[in-house]
C-alpha cells in the first residue's frame, strides 16, 4: 500500500469509526498536525508512552496553569496603570523624551496624547490601582503579583501573539504548553494534558499556531475544545457499532500504525496519531463529565456569570478550565474573544472608540475571572494552580482616529495569581505616561515563560530537546527567572 493510499484508508477508518481521533475532529486538526524530529530524540523515546508522566527538575509550587489570553490586547491604561499626568497632557503632542530609543512604526502614527475617562482607586493592602471597568477583579488586588514593565517584539498580533505563546517570530516553534507536555508529561491519561479553550465560532487568531508541538513530537501539541455545550464532538459511538467492535478496529490501526512508524522513524504523526485514537477512546468514559458544569452549585454558577447574558459564554470556559484543572490538565490555555459582538469591537483591538470597546469586553471577562480566582480559593486550588493574565502586548497613551489607541509593545502591564507566586506584589513600572517600561525592570515573554515554568518546578535553561543537532528550549537563547516575583 502507498504512502498515500495508507494515509487515506487511516484518515477514513478515523471517521468510520466515529470520528474517535481527538486530533482529526477537533479544530485546528488537534495532534495531526505534526512536526518532524531527529533519530536521537525519537530513540529515547521509543518504546515508551510519551505521555507518562515524568517528574520535574524541582520541587514544583504549582501543577496547573490557566493561561489566559487577552486577544487584541487591552489597553491596561484603563484598565490598571493610573497615570495622572497622561490626563493633565491629554490633547496635547507627547513630548519626544518619552519616544527615544523606540521605533513608532505602528499603524496610526504618535498623534496626540488621550486620556482615559475611567475612575480610579486603590484597592487591598497592597493599594493596587484599578479602573471602575475591573470592579470585581478589584476585589482580588492582594492576589495578584502584577508585572508593570512587559515587553515584547514586534507591534501586529499574528507575529506578537505567535512570541506570546511559543517565544518564536516564525511558525515551527513548541508553544509553552507543548513544552509543558513534553517535559511533565500528563497527570490524567484519560483527557489531554494540554487543552485550549475559547469563546468564538471560529478559532482564534493564527489557529493552530496558537498550541502547535513545533519541531517536538506531534504528541505534545494541545487539544483544542469548541464553546459551547459539545466542546468535543463525536464522542458517542455511531449507531449499530458495539464497543467491541470499535476496540477491534482501533487494535486493527494500532497495530498498522506501529508497522508503519517502523519504516519511518522520523515521522511523529504516526505516534500522535495512535496517541489520539486510544485517548479519544477513553475520553468517551471520563471527557462528557469533565466539561459538562450542568451540575455545579447555582451559586458556582452565578460566581461565573452564567446568569448573565454577556458574561456567560467566558464563564462557561472559566468554569470548564476550573473542572480541567482539578482533573489534572497540566496547561489550559483560555483565549478571550467575542460572544455576538461584531465588527471592530470582536475583540479587545480597539483602534477607534476605546470607550465603547472596552466597556463591553471588561465587562465579559471581569466576573468571571474574579469568579475563577475565588473559586480556586475556596476550594484549596489557588495555591498550586498558576493563572496568567496576558496578551500580545498594551496599547500606546496617544490617539488613533481620536477615540482609540493603537499597539504598544514597549511597556504594559500583566499578572499572575496563586502558583506560588507573590500575592499583593508589583514588579517594575513603565513612565509617566505609559509608553516604556523603566530601564532595568523590562520582563519579556522569555522571563514570563521562564517564570512559569519555574512555578511548575522546571528550569528553562535544563528544558532541552535535540532537533537537527541543536539543543533546544523553550526561551530559545534569552530568559530569566523574574524571583521578585516568586513567593
Amino acid at each position: 500500500m502507498s504512502n498515500s493510499s495508507r494515509r487515506d484508508f487511516l484518515i477514513k477508518t478515523g471517521y468510520g469509526l466515529g470520528g474517535l481521533t481527538v486530533s482529526g475532529l477537533l479544530p485546528g486538526g488537534g495532534v495531526i498536525a505534526s512536526a518532524l524530529a531527529d533519530d536521537a530524540a525519537l530513540a529515547a523515546i521509543a518504546g515508551e508512552n510519551p505521555l507518562a508522566p515524568k517528574a520535574p527538575h524541582f520541587a514544583a509550587k504549582a501543577k496547573t496553569v490557566i493561561w489566559l489570553h487577552m486577544a487584541g490586547a487591552p489597553s491596561t491604561l484603563d484598565l490598571y496603570d493610573y497615570k495622572p499626568e497622561l490626563v493633565k497632557r491629554a490633547g496635547t503632542p507627547i513630548p519626544a523624551s518619552f519616544l527615544q530609543g523606540i521605533k513608532t512604526s505602528t499603524q496610526g502614527g504618535v498623534t496626540k496624547l488621550i486620556a482615559t475617562k475611567r475612575t480610579w482607586k486603590q484597592h487591598g493592602q497592597s493599594g493596587a490601582w484599578f479602573s471602575d471597568w475591573l470592579p470585581n477583579l478589584a476585589e482580588h488586588a492582594d492576589d495578584l503579583a502584577f508585572i508593570k514593565s512587559s515587553v515584547t517584539v514586534g507591534a501586529t498580533h499574528d507575529i506578537s501573539i505567535m512570541k506570546l505563546n511559543s517565544g518564536g517570530l516564525n511558525p515551527g516553534r513548541p508553544t509553552l504548553g507543548a513544552w509543558v507536555q513534553y517535559a511533565l508529561g500528563s497527570a490524567n491519561h484519560n483527557l489531554p494534558a494540554y487543552v485550549v479553550l475559547y469563546n468564538d465560532k471560529r478559532e482564534p487568531r493564527g489557529g493552530v499556531t496558537n498550541w502547535e508541538s513545533g519541531f517536538l513530537p506531534a504528541v505534545y501539541q494541545g487539544t483544542p475544545f469548541r464553546p459551547g455545550d459539545s466542546p468535543i464532538l463525536h464522542l458517542q459511538n455511531p449507531q449499530y457499532v458495539a464497543d467491541s467492535e470499535k476496540r477491534n478496529a482501533l487494535d486493527l490501526l494500532r497495530r498498522l500504525n506501529e508497522s508503519h512508524a517502523g519504516r519511518y522513524p522520523t515521522d511523529t504523526e504516526l505516534q500522535a496519531r495512535t496517541e489520539s485514537y486510544d485517548l479519544a477512546y477513553r475520553m468517551q468514559e471520563t471527557a462528557p463529565e469533565a466539561v459538562d458544569f450542568s451540575k455545579e452549585s447555582d451559586a458556582t454558577k452565578k460566581l461565573y456569570g452564567l446568569d448573565e447574558e454577556i458574561t456567560k459564554p467566558y464563564g462557561e470556559l472559566l468554569l470548564r478550565a476550573r473542572r480541567l484543572a482539578e482533573r489534572g490538565v497540566r496547561f489550559i490555555q483560555v483565549v478571550s474573544g467575542p460572544t455576538d459582538i461584531k465588527g471592530d469591537s470582536r475583540d479587545w483591538d480597539a483602534h477607534q472608540n476605546i470607550e465603547e470597546n472596552h466597556g463591553k469586553h471588561s465587562k465579559i471577562v471581569d466576573k468571571p475571572i474574579a469568579g475563577l480566582l475565588k473559586d480556586l480559593k475556596a476550594k484549596g486550588m489557588l495555591e498550586d494552580t498558576l493563572v496568567v493574565w496576558t496578551s500580545e502586548f498594551g496599547r500606546t497613551p496617544w490617539s488613533e482616529s481620536g477615540d482609540g489607541r493603537d499597539h504598544n509593545p514597549w511597556g504594559y502591564t500583566q499578572w499572575m495569581a496563586g502558583g506560588g507566586v507573590k500575592a499583593g506584589y508589583t514588579h517594575g513600572s513603565t513612565d509617566e505616561l505609559g509608553v516604556q517600561s523603566a530601564k532595568g525592570s523590562e520582563v519579556d515573554t522569555y522571563d514570563l515563560h521562564a517564570t512559569v515554568l519555574n512555578q511548575l518546578g522546571l528550569d528553562h535553561l535544563k528544558l532541552i530537546y535535540k532537533y537537527q543537532g541543536r539543543s533546544e528550549r523553550p526561551t530559545v537563547v534569552y530568559g530569566k527567572v523574574i524571583k521578585e516575583l516568586v513567593a
